[in-house]
């Protein structure tokens, strides 16, 4: 399904002469093209989650680049930085609400029947399942990590 999206996005963006965009979902779909070799490695074929991975990985590589952009006094490249983010950002759901994830890591709590920091990975992995490309994993593990602990 997102394949298709990138796709159509693609002309879209062509047809309108936004050449931001265009370079950025072809930057995805070459991202996609080193991920679809890699799994003609292995037996496993590329699914959406793993697509909303690559995704979130890449929003985060423009953000951490962003802030050296900033730091630095490169205001333009960090305005580039930010459209990409933009253009990726358009393609993943809507991130989860404070609120939202609290309930979810509860429901996966219980649902997993977690009790100590040791099932801390069984809980994770249940979010992963349900909530791919909605939750910042890496902030979400520390949320659980404290509502185990706590």
């Amino acid at each position: 399904m997102l394949r298709e999206k990138f796709t159509a996005e693609l002309k879209t963006a062509m047809k309108a002469g936004d050449k931001r965009r265009v370079e950025t979902i072809r930057m995805i779909t070459a991202a996609l093209k080193d991920k679809d070799i890699e799994a003609r490695t292995s037996t496993k074929d590329v699914t959406e989650e793993d697509i909303l991975a690559l995704l979130q990985k890449l929003v985060k590589s423009r953000q951490e680049s962003m802030a050296i952009y900033e730091a630095n006094a490169r205001p333009e490249l960090a305005a580039q930085e930010r459209e990409e983010i933009a253009v990726i950002s358009s393609f993943l759901p809507q991130p989860l609400s404070e609120e939202e994830t609290a309930e979810a890591i509860k429901a996966a709590i219980a649902e997993t029947g977690a009790s100590s920091i040791k099932d801390m990975g069984k809980v994770v992995a249940a979010l992963k399942a349900a909530h791919a490309g909605k939750m910042d994993f890496g902030k979400v593990s520390g949320l659980v990590k404290a509502a185990l602990a706590g």
